[in-house]
Formats: structure tokens, C-alpha cells, sequence
């Protein structure tokens, strides 16, 4: 009896001295981070956020399966906690149970219950990790990429946990010692003892004595691998969950700060640190991210980049963040002085070890340039493989910023924000970015939109119009009798099938009898697209003329037609005081539809399909109007894609691609539209200028190619909303 606390006491006091030199290592590293404001505020909403997607498993349970097998492995351990207890009890006593619950037959049968619930979890995880192995599946795998050898010691070590202590409590039960006696309610721990009991009394002794001491070591043994495994998120993911963006990290881009503070535009101090050029310049809760990827894939099995071919994954972005960041702790925590500039030439090119950042699977733990040498200390945080980079620039500019990352990890983390502040950096300070995107840049600052057309064409969609549009100046208000300010856009004013949309949704609004007005000449690009490619110098002078002129004119109530102005109008502004009630104009169809003022009468005998707009749906969670919209329409039959609602599939636009050359791999839009023709509908819907002109070309292609059907249109479902109110043809200028 001496000898096994002898043993167990040794055991514990080693594996807690590893365990607390890692954790205290982890938690000076993170604290390093820059700091960042706001993420323990409203601490009732951080609260109910927690018991849902920590205890509830919410977002894990989206995906049913492995969301089940989840949340039994983790319930099962949260009741096996108590096991644990009793695993030390028996050290000392042989009889030993908790007090006052200890002998609770209710409390045997759900300890056993959850242990077996954790073995059928852990047989399907193993049979999915076979069916989804990367070498069988290749990119297709969600788990290709990720540091598969050690997720099988993890379920090994699982495995043993449960096995040991099955065990221990059958042997337990034929020595006298089980807590719960011989009672049949612990089903599992009976069974095994009928199994073990014509071993013999003494057999059955040294059995429970060794499955004790083996129970300890290997849950002893799972907390040392934990936190020196990506399943430190174990005891991460409560922590980044708790301090996440509220309610998600989707809408909004955060603004620019330095240090923790706000970074003045027109003053700017002379060690302002813009964006991420070092992983230092990461804040806290960036480094709290990249020690919490759990690397399931989800984000990367959503991704519409790397399901296109493109070396963009959110999962190895992350992971390769979070190598650098460990492999550099020393010059960051450990008082290692950094090299100067110049002073040492970053491994790469030929002599790199694997990398996540363009092509392959890592075979080193720190991307291409492996250790915590000098090497690894000068790295450039974004470069190609011959610099040395961490993340390779057609990484960084692959992405959409659809949010489906987000939108899909389990724990939390922030890819879009990472992605755009690294952006930021090579934007504003280095001046490296895609040369197509550079136009796009010029045009808006010269001219306030991305096209450079002059601002006296942003009113001829209202030409040919059966009524007046009603202009607000700047400085003088909106007229008491005007409902809305029609914000149309850069794409509705001047891009051509943007501009039909438009003179539909103002011709439904005049007829449904809602009053409202235009800025006209004197309105401006919101800044998105300049802001999604990071160059927020550019956000910012065009978004403080717009709030300027909108507060100039009393502006209260906005409609908007673009989801991107949408989004900025509504989630951005108030950064720049610009406070305003914004709805997406299917938004305000399906409540003029709902009250009767809008009332369709026309069939409409086709059949269409729905795509999500990214930053009408995930990041604005605004589904159910345009579908709304849609299934009032006599005669119109409506299918959804596969990928739909906040599993929809990007139409490639967003992040400011709208302007960029997709040159690797396949094109997001065709691959989207193909998807879409999949289902032989008439009519392709939508509700985003920029999702228009994608799946209008993509759709253009197809027929040229013999694969789509010269019928099928690109319609927004304010389009086809008009062409069920039309009664005896259309007005030519709401004409499709």
C-alpha cells in the first residue's frame, strides 16, 4: 500500500512540475502579445456564450456526427473528472468513495454510462480519421495539413484512460473496494468484473493495484502531451471563446490600432506599428488564436480558396502562425536579442523543410525554416518560399474574406482578422500587393469609386424612370416626408446589370408607396474594397467624407441594394461616428411584401436557385428575407444548392478579389455557378451586385462552353419580385 502512494505521489509531483513549466511558459508567451481592449467587457453575454459553445457544444454540433462524438468525449471527461478523484482516493485508501455522493448508484451508472458513450466517440473518430486520412483523400481531406501521428497518440491515450479505468473498477468490484458495491448500475464496470473474476481474489487485487497506479500515469501522461500538443486547446478553447469578438468576428473589420491604441490617420505617431509586419505585432488574442487551432479542417473543408485549388487554407495559416510564434518565444520571452535587419539571410528556397505556406505538408514543426535560431528570428512574417516567408503572399491574397472560417471554427478563432491585419502591413508599409488591385486604389482615391467613372454618372439610372428621384444635397436635411436614403452604390450606379437592379428595387419602393431620396453625385464608395485589401489610409479618408455628408443631411434610415455597403454602412461606420439604421433592401421587399403593399400577381413559371451573398448571410446573418421574398411569387419553384445559408459557397468577389486576377487554380465563380447548374435551374438568384457580375460571367462562359442552357439568367430577387408585380410586360427601365 506504501509503495503504490510512493509511486503515484512521484508520478503526479513530475508530471505536475512539466505541465505547470509549460503552462507558465504559454502563458508569458500569449501576455507578450500587444494588447487589445474589449475582450472581457459584457460579461453576461461572455457568459451565456461560453455554456453554449464550451459546455453546449454548439458550433461542434453543426456537424452532426463528429459534433456528437465531441460532445460525448467531452462530457465524458468533465464526469470523469470524478474518477480521477476516486483513482487518488484509492491510492490511500482502498475503500475509499466521495463524500456524500460517493456511494449514489445514480453516479456509478452515468460514470460508466460516459465512459463507454467516450469508446463508441473514440471508434468513430477512428474511423473517420481512416476515411478522411490525407494520403487517400489528398487535399479533399479536412485533415490535410494537420499533425496527424500525434492526433493518433491522442486517441490512444484517450483510449487508455478508459481502458485503465474499466479495469481498475472491475478488478474493484471482486476485491470488495468498488464504491457502489456490487450494484449492477455501473453495467460497465460489473461486466468487466465477470470477466475478471475467476482470475481470483489476489489476482484480482494486484490487477486493481496496477490499473490505479496505470489510471494516474496515463491521465498523468494526457496532460503533459496536451499541453505540448495542439490539444492545448483543451484547456485554451474556454479562455478564446470567452474573449472572442462579440457576437462573432464576422461584419465589422476592427479598426487599426498601435499598442493597443487607436492610430490617428492624420497624425499618426512616429512608432505606430501598421498592421502585422513580425508575429510581435499580433495582440494577445492573436496568439491566444494560434495556440487554440485544434486543426480539424473545418475552416479548410469551407474555404472557397483551397477548394478551388488555391494554396490559401485558414487551418495552415494558423498553424504555420503558431509555429513561428513558438520556434521565436526565445527572442520574445527569453531574453534572446533579435539580429538586426540585413545581419542574417533567412533560409529558403531549396533547402526549405516542406511548409505549409504555398504547396505541401510540413515536415518540420516550424514551416520552411525549421528551429529558434537567428533563421527563424529575422523571417519575414510574409514572403515566398526563396525569403523565407511564413505565409506565402498567394496565401495572403487568395482569400475572400467570405468569412466561412469563422463562420464554421469551433473555437472561435479570428482568420479574417489575422489575414487583413497582415495585409495591412504589406499595403501600407510595403507597398506590395496585386498590380491590378493598385487601379482599383487610384480610381478611388481620384475619382470615389473603383471604375474612375465621373461622379455625374452615378445618376443616369434614374433616366426613363415613370418618377421623380428626390436629390439631398449635403447640409441640407433629408425632408420629413422621405422615409429612406437610398444608398445605391458604386456597382448600382454605374455598373450596367447592377444599374437594372437598382431601377427595380426604386420602382417597387415607389409603388409600395415608401418615400425616399439619393445622394446622387455627392455619394461615394463606402471604402469597403480598399479596406478589405488593407489599405485602411484609403477606408479611411473616403468613409469619414461619407459620415460627414450623411450626418450633414440628417441621414436616420438607409436602404442599400450592395451587401458590402450594407455592412460598412451599418457595422463600420459607428467606428467613425456615424450611427444609422441600414437595411438590405430584401431586407425591406419582404416587409412591404409581408404588410400587403407589395403584392405579386404575375407567375412566374420557372425555377430558381438562391445564392447567399458572404456579407449578406455570414456576416449580417440576414437568410431568410430574399427566400422569403422569393416563395411569395406565384409559380416560381425554388431549389437550394448544397452549399447554402452559412454553409454557402463565395461567388469570389469579396476581399477586394473583385478586382484581382484569379491566377491559380480553378475560378471560384465558375466553380460556384457549376454548383448552381447542377440543379438545371432558369434562373440564378441573388441579392449582390458584386455576386451578380460574378455569376453573370461565369454563367456567360458556360453557354459559350455548350454547358448551361441559353435561357438561364442571373436575376436579383428584386428583379423577379418586379417581374411578378409587371402587368403586361415591364417598363423598359426596370426592364431584366
Amino acid at each position: 500500500m506504501a509503495l503504490r502512494i510512493v509511486i503515484g505521489v512521484l508520478m503526479t509531483l513530475v508530471a505536475l512540475a512539466i505541465v505547470g513549466r509549460r503552462v507558465w511558459w504559454l502563458y508569458r508567451l500569449i501576455r507578450s502579445g500587444q494588447p487589445q481592449h474589449g475582450r472581457t467587457d459584457n460579461v453576461p453575454a461572455r457568459v451565456r456564450t461560453d455554456l453554449a459553445e464550451v459546455f453546449g457544444q454548439r458550433r461542434l454540433l453543426r456537424w452532426t456526427g463528429p459534433g456528437l462524438a465531441h460532445f460525448f468525449t467531452f462530457w465524458g471527461f468533465v464526469i470523469l473528472f470524478l474518477t480521477i478523484i476516486e483513482s487518488y482516493g484509492a491510492l490511500v485508501w482502498r475503500d475509499f468513495h466521495i463524500p456524500l455522493i460517493g456511494r449514489w448508484q445514480v453516479l456509478g451508472f452515468l460514470e460508466d454510462a460516459l465512459a463507454t458513450a467516450v469508446l463508441v466517440a473514440l471508434a468513430a473518430f477512428t474511423v473517420m480519421r481512416i476515411r478522411q486520412a490525407p494520403a487517400r483523400q489528398q487535399r479533399a481531406s479536412r485533415f490535410y495539413g494537420s499533425h496527424t501521428g500525434p492526433a493518433w497518440v491522442i486517441l490512444g491515450m484517450i483510449t487508455a484512460v478508459i481502458v485503465t479505468l474499466l479495469l481498475y473498477r472491475g478488478a474493484q468490484v471482486n476485491t470488495g473496494n468498488f464504491p457502489f458495491g456490487q450494484s449492477r448500475w455501473a453495467f460497465a464496470s460489473y461486466l468487466v468484473a465477470k470477466a475478471l473474476h475467476p482470475l481470483g481474489s489476489t489476482a484480482n487485487d494486484v490487477i486493481e493495484t496496477v490499473f490505479v497506479l496505470g489510471q494516474i500515469a496515463v491521465v498523468l501522461a494526457f496532460a503533459v502531451i496536451v499541453v505540448y500538443s495542439k490539444h492545448l486547446h483543451i484547456g485554451t478553447a474556454p479562455i478564446n471563446v470567452t474573449t472572442k469578438r462579440l457576437p462573432k468576428a464576422l461584419g465589422a473589420l476592427l479598426p487599426m490600432e498601435s499598442r493597443g491604441e487607436p492610430i490617428n490617420f492624420e497624425d499618426p505617431k512616429d512608432d505606430d506599428i501598421f498592421g502585422r509586419g513580425k508575429v510581435e505585432d499580433f495582440t494577445w488574442k492573436g496568439y491566444l488564436d494560434f495556440a487554440t487551432c485544434t486543426e480539424c479542417g473545418r475552416c479548410q473543408s469551407q474555404c472557397p480558396a483551397w477548394n478551388t485549388g488555391k494554396p490559401l487554407s485558414p487551418k495552415l495559416v494558423i498553424m504555420d502562425l503558431r509555429d513561428h510564434l513558438f520556434a521565436k518565444a526565445p527572442y520574445l520571452i527569453g531574453g534572446r536579442a533579435v539580429p538586426e535587419e540585413g545581419s542574417i539571410e533567412p533560409k529558403g528556397g531549396s533547402d526549405a523543410s516542406g511548409g505549409h505556406g504555398v504547396r505541401g505538408v510540413p515536415e518540420s514543426g516550424f514551416g520552411r525554416v525549421p528551429g529558434s535560431g537567428p533563421e527563424q528570428a529575422v523571417r519575414p512574417l510574409v514572403g515566398t518560399e526563396e525569403q523565407g516567408g511564413v505565409i506565402d503572399p498567394d496565401v495572403l491574397w487568395s482569400c475572400t474574406t467570405c468569412g466561412a472560417c469563422v463562420e464554421q471554427c469551433p473555437v472561435d478563432i479570428e482568420h479574417v482578422d489575422h489575414i487583413v491585419d497582415m495585409r495591412r502591413y504589406q499595403v501600407l508599409i510595403e507597398s506590395s500587393f496585386p498590380s491590378e488591385a493598385g487601379v482599383m486604389l487610384r480610381n478611388l482615391e481620384n475619382k470615389a469609386n473603383p471604375w474612375g467613372m465621373n461622379a455625374t454618372a452615378r445618376e443616369d439610372w434614374t433616366q426613363g424612370l415613370g418618377f421623380e428621384v428626390p436629390r439631398v444635397e449635403p447640409g441640407s436635411a433629408i425632408p420629413d416626408d422621405v422615409e429612406y436614403l437610398f444608398w445605391v452604390g458604386c456597382a448600382g450606379a454605374l455598373e450596367d446589370r447592377s444599374k437594372k437592379v437598382t431601377r427595380a428595387v426604386a420602382d417597387l419602393l415607389h409603388t409600395a408607396g415608401v418615400s425616399f431620396a439619393i445622394l446622387g453625385r455627392n455619394e461615394s464608395c463606402t471604402g469597403d474594397p480598399a479596406r478589405r485589401l488593407g489599405n485602411e489610409f484609403v477606408f479611411q479618408m473616403l468613409a469619414q467624407a461619407n459620415v460627414e455628408t450623411l450626418n450633414s443631411v440628417g441621414a436616420k434610415k438607409i436602404v442599400a441594394t450592395c451587401p458590402h455597403c450594407f455592412n460598412t454602412l451599418s457595422k463600420e461606420y459607428p467606428q467613425l461616428g456615424g450611427d444609422y439604421r441600414v437595411v438590405h433592401h430584401t431586407q425591406l421587399l419582404a416587409r412591404l411584401v409581408e404588410e400587403g403593399r407589395l403584392v405579386p400577381v404575375q407567375p412566374v413559371d420557372q425555377k430558381v436557385t438562391y445564392h447567399d451573398p458572404c456579407y449578406l448571410g455570414r456576416h449580417n446573418e440576414v437568410y431568410a428575407p430574399p427566400r422569403e421574398v422569393l416563395a411569395t411569387i406565384p409559380g416560381l419553384r425554388s431549389e437550394e444548392m448544397h452549399r447554402c445559408r452559412d454553409r454557402g459557397f463565395c461567388c469570389g468577389a469579396g476581399g477586394a478579389r473583385m478586382w484581382m486576377e484569379e491566377k491559380i487554380g480553378k475560378r471560384i465563380n465558375i466553380e460556384r455557378t457549376e454548383e448552381a447548374l447542377a440543379l438545371d435551374p432558369d434562373v440564378i438568384s441573388t441579392a449582390c451586385p458584386y455576386c451578380m457580375v460574378m455569376l453573370s460571367d461565369a454563367v456567360t462562359q458556360k453557354k459559350q462552353e455548350g454547358a448551361a442552357r441559353e435561357e438561364v439568367a442571373v436575376l436579383d430577387v428584386a428583379q423577379i419580385l418586379h417581374r411578378s408585380l409587371a402587368s403586361g410586360g415591364e417598363p423598359q427601365a426596370a426592364a431584366d
